[in-house]
């Protein structure tokens, strides 16, 4: 496989109107336990799979277990590294490229969390992730978070915290990344320029206080010029996701404004 091979399988990811990338991500019980809301795997990953987002973020095991049904259906990014409750800032690489093409994921993920003691070494994970995945032009997606002890907590979601996590990954070798939301399009555009000429994908981040916020959010990503966003809380703790995913969907490929694609939300 070579570079044409890694376009295909972006390609594949985009959706075909915006080519912008709406994934849901449900690879979070390793890193912060049960949440509400992922009790039941396989009813969470059929009803996020019935709703056709463009990509689903998944562990390897779930993957395995709870996807073949959906497969060729939804594109499938692995993610290939975790953290945990007890070391919330030490991410482990628990899977490979060769998992990755075996499952038939058209992205492999990692995460990096900037400005933490074990840094350096999630650097040389993600630098010899990209080297692997390059060699069978696997597309490479990066979650960079500044979010490591040191950077102060009112400093996380800043503009400059930011952009300076999304530049090292694109300059580590990173397709993709997906990194937090700044607050505004205005911010997070500017962090997209910096991040060039890999794609930038907002994070969905905490679950936020009403659906309203979810697709304003969604809409402002947009505006910013990101590739899209990947949201994860926000769709399965929502209570109706099917309806959120295609509300979602009207405001990332359609550009509709958050109200208008709200009006359809029951």
């Amino acid at each position: 496989m070579t570079i044409l091979g890694k376009a295909v399988h972006v390609a594949r990811l985009g959706n075909p109107k915006s080519g912008r990338i709406l994934t849901v991500a449900i690879d979070h019980a390793p890193s912060y336990g049960v949440l509400a809301g992922l009790e039941h795997i396989q009813q969470v990953v059929d009803e996020v799979a019935s709703a056709s987002p463009d990509a689903m973020l998944m562990m390897k095991g779930v993957v395995e277990r709870c996807f073949a049904q959906h497969a060729g259906k939804v594109a499938l990014i692995l993610k290939c590294s975790s953290i945990s409750p007890y070391y919330p800032e030490r991410d482990v690489w628990v899977a490979s490229v060769e998992d990755a093409l075996r499952l038939g994921a058209d992205a492999i993920a990692m995460a990096m969390t900037v400005g933490s003691a074990d840094q350096p070494q999630l650097m040389a994970n993600v630098g010899a992730l990209v080297r692997e995945a390059e060699r069978v032009g696997l597309p490479v997606i990066v979650h960079a978070y500044p979010c490591g002890e040191c950077v102060p907590a009112g400093e996380r979601y800043s503009e400059e915290r930011v952009a300076y996590a999304s530049r090292m990954a694109m300059e580590l070798g990173v397709d993709i990344i997906k990194t937090f939301y700044t607050g505004s399009a205005e911010t997070f555009a500017r962090v997209v320029e910096i991040a060039a000429p890999a794609l930038v994908v907002a994070a969905g981040g905490p679950r936020l206080e009403t659906n309203a916020d979810v697709l304003h959010m969604a809409y402002d990503v947009v505006q910013a010029g990101a590739a899209g966003i990947t949201f994860g809380r926000n769709i399965w703790q929502s209570g109706n996701t099917g309806e959120v995913i295609q509300a979602l969907k009207r405001v990332v490929h359609e550009g509709s404004p958050a109200d208008e694609a709200l009006e359809g939300l029951g």
